[in-house]
């Protein structure tokens, strides 16, 4: 498992959340920062986003067929006439094509027109301009078309190319031959400023019905209730409320529309079989008053007539298995299971009725065909009075034109809009702002997978941590500026934090170096932007005011960034150009002398393997009672491994957090492999540690003001 694994598995362990909070306190700004760009871009969008104002229609039902007192009086016919289906049916019905096609058509929805201006829809200034008809010749229509408003009441139509085709008066249709056609267009309402601009967009009815149909949320209001709601948003209040209206009214009419033309139907079935029926009740009437008269009065006992009651029922009953029976064949074999109960049923009454007649040839036969003939003029009469009620009841529909959904409410149009929430958008988008603030605070925790421990540092390495210079805020450590012409960080904040760390790192090297005096101090740096360049400058100015007389050394002959007053610089002294005391300026302190990179056309490391930087130290030996020699990154190039073995003491500057152990270890022993002089360790850009108190002994609360 390697280091980065290792640090995401037990940071649950290592990271607790008074720790974390202490950390969140820290990256307080960084978190702030995340915080109003998300509600500036949350606000940007709010105020982008254009408001839709939101209209609704109440219809209502009728799932079970009986919403009218017409309807109600079908009786058994109802079940014929009943064509309302269940709500869920009708709201499908709602969104149909069948629908909305008229709708579209009759609301102009496959035309419109699209605001042109960023400011105006950012500050809400749109205007509008609704158009009714829009035809666009066919060789042209792929191509861009604007409408400008010239005043309150006209408009002209501009082509892509930017040219005026045609002039226009709202409420009026305006036409132009253009392109071998015709180019007209009716603009029935127009509020705008003179000079605004809108975009003209036809597209296709079938594409409308679509996006209407998208747009529509139709729904049941409770179970079983047979109450719709429709609901539709839009720009404009009245538009929506305009387009509901439409919608509702559409599908009642095509709903009464419906059911009017199956009650025609039907009413002209039955006037058809009608004459059937009164032939076949006159016909039953005169066979029962005939035999009447041949046989004469008639007097039928309670016994009979209880028989006889009895053998109609058994007979209805034989009748109506039957029925079941043919149903359940349509979907069963007739082995099956249900089918054979059902025989079993009829057979049963088969036997009972068998031997009802049996019983019933004691009786005169004169009672039974009477009573026979009595129960055939009853059914037929009651199917011809049934038939004459349905067929009013459905004239009653044809002209009432009765259906089974009613408008309970028609939209209204809205004043306030429903969307966008701007109190919610901003609400979310700081929420959003703060959540991604603390997730980036601590991926930047965990990815930062570097060596901050100066004891785990000084375990692996076997070198002393010497000082661990906090990072700070202060402007003059922002940037390189202050290396070129200003005075040194610890000249001008002397009671820094950051200056006392460099006071702390000149203890330690004038106690812990074997020969203090006259010596020489590699500065390197295993990678860019670490500040190796501004721990030397600053170790040198902390030692310059100690009264110590320092020569400072930029030994990266690449992009050097210290500079003196001198033309000259190491490269020109290596080079056998210029001598030390005309390459050395002062800088700043009395005691501080620099020399700056200087210029060559060659090489620098060629310059390096002579014997000139080792003449040119021991001149500076001499005349300095310390030399700190700044050199290129290690990992680099190699002028920091040619200069150490010419010096007496070597310090690594590190990057807090930021170089991993291996990489450490593995520069540590390179460079032991060219110089066995010691060395220790400086870490820079220290960060306070949550749930740790202070940098060491010191905390930036030790250096407030003075009582």
């Amino acid at each position: 498992m390697n280091e980065n694994t290792k640090k995401i598995s037990s940071l649950g362990n290592s990271l607790t959340i008074v720790e974390f909070a202490l950390l969140l306190w820290k990256k307080k700004f960084l978190v702030a920062l995340f915080v109003i760009v998300a509600a500036m871009l949350g606000a940007t969008y709010a105020m982008w986003v254009r408001p839709l104002f939101t209209s609704d229609v109440l219809l209502q039902v009728n799932v079970k067929g009986t919403s009218s007192k017409s309807t109600k009086a079908l009786g058994e016919m109802g079940a014929v006439l009943d064509l309302a289906s269940p709500a869920d049916a009708e709201i499908e019905l709602i969104k149909s094509r069948m629908v909305l096609s008229d709708v579209v058509a009759k609301e102009h929805l496959y035309v419109w027109t699209v605001p042109i201006g960023f400011w105006d829809r950012l500050t809400h200034k749109e205007g509008r301009m609704d158009v009714d008809s829009l035809r666009i010749p066919e060789k042209v229509r792929a191509k861009k078309w604007m409408a400008v408003a010239k005043s309150d009441s006209a408009y002209s139509v501009v082509s892509s190319d930017e040219k005026n085709v045609l002039d226009g008066v709202v409420g009026e249709v305006a036409f132009k031959e253009y392109a071998g056609d015709t180019l007209a267009i009716r603009v029935n309402f127009m509020d705008a400023r003179k000079g605004q601009k809108f975009a003209l967009v036809r597209g296709t009815p079938l594409k409308a019905e679509r996006a209407l149909a998208a747009g529509l949320n139709v729904m049941e209001k409770g179970k079983q209730t047979g109450i719709i709601s429709v609901r539709y948003s839009h720009r404009h209040p009245d538009r929506a409320a305009s387009i509901l209206n439409t919608i509702a009214k559409t599908y009642l009419r095509q709903n009464v529309e419906m059911r009017s033309a199956e009650a025609e139907k039907t009413l002209e079935f039955l006037e058809g079989q009608l004459p059937g029926v009164k032939a076949k009740l006159d016909s039953a009437e005169k066979i029962l008053a005939d035999y009447r008269y041949k046989v004469g009065s008639v007097d039928i006992s309670g016994e009979t007539k209880a028989h006889l009651d009895k053998e109609g029922q058994l007979q209805r009953q034989i009748m109506q298995l039957e029925q079941e029976r043919q149903s359940a064949l349509r979907l069963f074999k007739a082995e099956h299971p249900n089918v054979q109960t059902i025989v079993k049923q009829q057979n049963k009454l088969r036997a009972e009725l068998a031997a009802l007649k049996k019983n019933a040839e004691k009786m005169p036969l004169t009672q039974q065909e009477v009573k026979r003939l009595q129960e055939e003029v009853a059914v037929n009469n009651e199917v011809y009075t049934n038939m004459l009620n349905n067929i009013q009841q459905l004239r009653v529909v044809r002209a009432g034109e009765v259906g089974n959904v009613r408008i309970v409410d028609f939209a209204q149009v809205e004043q306030s809009q429903t969307k966008p929430n701007k109190s919610r958008i901003l609400m979310a988008s700081v929420v959003f702002g703060f959540i991604f603030g603390v997730l980036f605070v601590f991926l930047m925790y965990i990815l930062r997978n570097g060596a901050k421990s100066a004891s785990e540092i000084e375990r692996e390495t076997g070198l002393s941590v010497f000082a661990k210079i906090p990072q700070s805020t202060h402007k003059l450590l922002r940037g390189h500026k202050h290396l070129h012409h200003g005075a040194p960080f610890v000249l001008q904040n002397a009671e820094d934090k950051v200056s006392e760390s460099f006071r702390s790192l000149q203890t330690a090297l004038m106690f812990l170096m074997p020969n203090p005096e006259h010596s020489v101090v590699l500065v390197m740096g295993l990678i860019p932007g670490v500040g190796k360049s501004f721990v030397s400058l600053n170790l040198a100015a902390t030692i310059a005011a100690s009264g110590k007389k320092v020569l400072l050394i930029d030994a990266d002959m690449r992009r050097g960034v210290i500079h003196g007053r001198s033309k000259f610089g190491l490269a020109d002294v290596l080079a056998g150009i210029a001598t030390l005391d005309t390459a050395v300026s002062q800088k700043h302190v009395d005691n501080l002398c620099v020399m700056n990179a200087g210029k060559t056309k060659l090489a620098a490391c060629e310059l390096l393997r002579g014997d000139a930087m080792d003449k040119l130290l021991k001149e500076a030996r001499e005349k300095f009672d310390m030399v700190i020699v700044d050199t290129p990154p290690l990992n680099l190039v190699t002028d920091a491994e040619l200069i150490c073995p010419l010096v007496d003491y070597s310090l690594f500057v590190l990057h807090y957090g930021r170089h991993s152990m291996e990489e450490i270890k593995e520069t540590v022993e390179r460079v032991k492999r060219y110089s066995d002089k010691p060395a220790a360790i400086v870490m820079n850009h220290c960060e306070r540690e949550p749930g740790h108190y202070g940098y060491g002994y010191y905390d930036k609360g030790y250096y407030g003001k003075k009582s």
